[in-house]
C-alpha cells in the first residue's frame, strides 16, 4: 500500500474510491500521568506522551490502511493526521486520506 501526502503519484493514473480513515484514543496509566506532570515543573520532553502519540499514529495508520484495503485500493493519497485531547491524559488520533486504485 502506497501512502502519500501528495494528490498524485508520479506516472500513475488514479481512480478515486473515496475517503478512508482510522482512529484511536490512547491514554497512559495514572503512574505515567503523575511522573509526566512532575516533568512539566522542570521542562523538557514528555517522553511517555511522545511514545503514546507515536503508538496512536501507528495504530490509526494501520486502521486506515485496512479500510483502504477493504475498498480494493492500491494507495492512499492526500494522507493526513489530526489529533485532539478528549480528556486529561487521553488523545484521539485520526489518520485519513483518499483511497485510489491504479488505472
Amino acid at each position: 500500500m502506497i501512502l502519500t501526502t501528495t494528490e498524485t503519484i508520479s506516472g500513475k493514473e488514479l481512480e478515486t474510491l473515496g475517503l478512508v480513515r482510522g482512529s484511536t484514543i490512547q491514554s497512559k496509566n495514572i503512574g505515567k500521568d503523575i511522573t509526566q506532570s512532575f516533568k512539566t515543573l522542570v521542562g523538557g520532553e514528555l517522553k511517555a506522551y511522545t511514545e503514546m502519540m507515536n503508538e496512536a499514529r501507528a495504530l490509526a495508520t494501520k486502521r486506515m490502511v485496512e479500510d483502504a484495503q477493504q475498498m480494493g485500493a492500491d494507495a492512499v493519497v492526500c494522507m493526513r493526521y489530526a489529533s485532539a485531547a478528549v480528556m486529561q491524559g487521553a488523545a484521539e488520533v485520526i489518520a485519513y486520506g483518499t483511497a485510489v486504485k491504479f488505472k
